[in-house]
């Protein structure tokens, strides 16, 4: 089947089933993630865990990814592999099953750890999977990934609140259907992956498809207008936009569950699910954040996305519940619209190595993420939850460094 799409499809054309087949798995590869955050309330009670503790558990799992990503980019550019499209999700299966069963705390981190080497092998390929098969819509192709993600991301407090709750730990066996599921659905894609590259590759023209690949990139370079040291700039302002989006969005994903059972009384299970309606605010903005972008602009909508949550940022710890919770709504799905962004503008900066910036972006996502989960529950075992709250209120502030960025018409000049 995989095959037939191929050949019925020309080279250039947006290839939506391959794209919604990989924004499916990553639903599926990010539902079985989030039953780490999911679980956290479960372990502190279980455990009787530190927030420093929990923050461990979430940093182990995302160094892990972040380390790992951007060298299996780095090796798919030079040496594409589809078959290990399936093999990482084996990995996050190997995971799940592990954390079901894990019986004490170290046990856990080794744990989540697989499900962090699973997340470094997907992300980096099936973001040039993305990007292959976006043909001319690249924004759109990349938040139709990546709202998959975020849609799993999202499930992670409705099963804590509907399973985990009454259920316990080892109800994350159930999860290891959706990596069986994650497992066929990559089997396809990496068909379609290896016929796509023999495609553009005739036989006996290895070397030349590969010669030309790499001067048409060059060529990409060179047109777009930028300097080497300009393009050394912008990709070290993407890399300051990430840096303050991901620690935002892990001192909610984190411990906004926790900021609502301390600050207001919640149950768990109601605080879980405040914590769904951020994160399904945050994934319809990262779907509507593609198309916009491919409309007005990668700069306006990166500018607007991260700066334009400021306001809902600094209001958020000085709101009753229901306050709270809009002002929360609105900042997730206000800064989620940059991230897919965000890649696409790195990758367009650096055509030729579509594989390293998948991994390196995802992986610095991964990274600072964990990295931000771990310090901020520091500083919570250290002051407050509500503080640590009120610190991370300035970090959407960094979005003015997006207006150095060169212009879309200089990118593609």
């Amino acid at each position: 089947m995989a095959k037939a799409l191929t050949k019925s499809i020309p080279v250039g054309t947006t290839v939506f089933p391959i794209i919604f087949a990989i924004s499916i798995v990553h639903l599926l590869n990010d539902t079985m993630q989030s039953t780490v955050t999911a679980l956290f309330p479960i372990l502190r009670d279980s455990l009787h865990l530190s927030y420093k503790q929990i923050g461990f558990i979430a940093f182990a799992m995302n160094i892990t990814a972040a380390v790992i990503q951007p060298l299996v980019g780095m090796y798919a550019d030079k040496r594409p592999r589809p078959n290990i499209l399936p093999i990482g999700v084996c990995f996050t299966l190997v995971g799940v099953v592990a954390l079901a069963l894990a019986p004490e705390y170290a046990y856990i981190v080794l744990a989540v750890m697989m499900i962090g080497i699973g997340s470094a092998i997907f992300h980096p390929e099936s973001s040039r999977v993305a990007y292959l098969a976006a043909g001319g819509q690249r924004g759109l192709a990349q938040s139709i990934f990546q709202v998959g993600g975020n849609i799993g991301g999202a499930l992670g407090p409705i099963m804590s609140a509907a399973i985990f709750v009454p259920l316990g730990q080892i109800s994350v066996l159930w999860f290891s259907i959706a990596a069986i599921a994650a497992i066929l659905i990559q089997s396809y894609v990496a068909r379609w992956y290896r016929d796509y590259g023999l495609q553009l590759r005739p036989a006996g023209a290895q070397k030349k498809a590969a010669s030309r690949v790499k001067n048409d990139a060059a060529a990409s370079a060179s047109k777009s207008g930028l300097s080497s040291k300009q393009i050394t700039w912008a990709i070290v302002i993407l890399v300051f936009l990430v840096v303050s989006k991901h620690v935002y969005m892990s001192s909610l994903s984190s411990y906004y569950s926790f900021y609502l059972m301390d600050s207001f009384g919640v149950s768990v299970q109601h605080a879980q699910l405040f914590l769904f309606a951020f994160l399904a605010a945050a994934a319809a903005g990262t779907f509507f954040g593609g198309p916009l972008a491919d409309r007005y602009g990668r700069k306006n909508i990166i500018w607007f996305s991260i700066l334009g949550t400021a306001p809902f940022s600094l209001l958020l710890p000085y709101c009753d519940l229901f306050w709270t919770c809009v002002m929360c709504i609105c900042a997730g799905f206000v800064l989620s619209s940059a991230f897919s962004i965000i890649v696409v503008f790195a990758q367009e900066l650096m055509p030729g190595k579509v594989g390293l910036v998948s991994g390196l972006f995802f992986g610095l996502a991964f990274g600072i993420g964990g990295l931000g989960s771990a310090v901020l529950g520091w500083i919570a075992d250290a002051t407050s939850i509500e503080y640590m709250m009120k610190l991370c209120a300035y970090l959407p502030l960094l979005g003015i460094l997006a207006i150095f960025l060169p212009k879309d018409e200089k990118l593609h000049a």
